[in-house]
């Protein structure tokens, strides 16, 4: 049977922040949710591309030597692999992270 997700509902069950949730697989792909409050750790995927949409409050992507990116809600960006990165919100947020289902989101 097909069931339709409500993001409402799985928001409602995050309270642990960066501990990501799966939502959905699609082919080989994730989409995990996550609480955003506070700063992660800087990391990189050497592998695999990692795609933030933020549902839900405001969240700076910072990189190595490159300006940080600022995502308001509804916006989203694909950090490419190798790129080192380090999130970390504005405000409590929200985000969907589109991945392969094989990517440790811890980084490498």
């Amino acid at each position: 049977m097909i069931s339709t997700i409500r993001l409402g509902d799985i928001i409602k069950k995050l309270d642990q922040p960066w501990s990501p949730t799966e939502v959905a697989r699609v082919n080989d792909q994730v989409v995990r949710m996550s609480l955003v409050k506070g700063e992660y750790h800087w990391h990189k995927h050497t592998g695999e591309d990692e795609l933030f949409y933020v549902y839900k409050g405001k969240i700076v992507i910072q990189l190595k030597d490159q300006k940080d990116i600022v995502l308001q809600e509804g916006e989203m960006v694909v950090i490419p692999k190798g790129v080192e990165h380090c999130p970390k919100s504005i405000e409590p947020s929200y985000v969907l992270v589109f991945e392969p289902s094989v990517l440790k989101s811890r980084g490498d």
